[in-house]
């Protein structure tokens, strides 16, 4: 996510000196958004294992909740093309098949958010980049870690109700 920020630069510096500075582009990025009021556009993958487990990550800057993996999207990038590459940077998981769940509308940081939701299965261990990502795991979907984001809460039950019943329309 904030990668979008500092492209390429994160990558020059020790994992550790990385992780601490996040919290701080995290803070600048949403009183950005606060006073810019600009519409953000990024997505979000729901990730299953075979089992029926759901896999959460714990971020190392903003609210300590669990979440989806998920970012932004480039300028120019395909949403599930940036999906993609997420899941890949952020917990080490390339991932084939996906499905589109739809877009949806929300707000974050005061300001219009589009977010691409998809759907994916993988039985590969996470392995967090120690930098945007320090905890990832998979959870059965009966028993969801707390504190849970709000966000998060909202998309995994868009993800039930599309699994359940199928519908791929968009949400907005």
């Amino acid at each position: 996510m904030l990668h979008l920020i500092a492209h390429g630069i994160e990558r020059l510096l020790p994992a550790p000196i990385h992780r601490a500075l996040l919290p701080i582009a995290h803070r600048i990025r949403h009183r950005w958004r606060l006073w810019r009021k600009a519409e953000l556009v990024g997505c979000c993958v729901v990730i299953g294992d075979r089992t029926g487990n759901v896999l959460l990550l714990r971020h190392s800057y903003g609210p300590q909740v669990w979440a989806l993996p998920g970012g932004g999207i480039g300028a120019g990038e395909e949403p599930e093309d940036a999906a993609r590459r997420e899941v890949r940077e952020e917990l080490g998981i390339a991932l084939d098949a996906m499905q589109s769940l739809g877009t949806i509308e929300e707000e974050i940081s005061g300001s219009r958010h589009r977010a691409h939701l998809f759907a994916a299965t993988s039985d590969a261990r996470p392995r967090p980049d120690l930098r945007e990502v320090v905890e990832a795991r998979f959870f059965p979907t009966h028993s969801l870690p707390e504190p849970l984001g709000r966000i998060t809460r909202e998309r995994i039950d868009i993800w039930r109700r599309r699994a359940i019943g199928g519908d791929h329309s968009s949400e907005s």
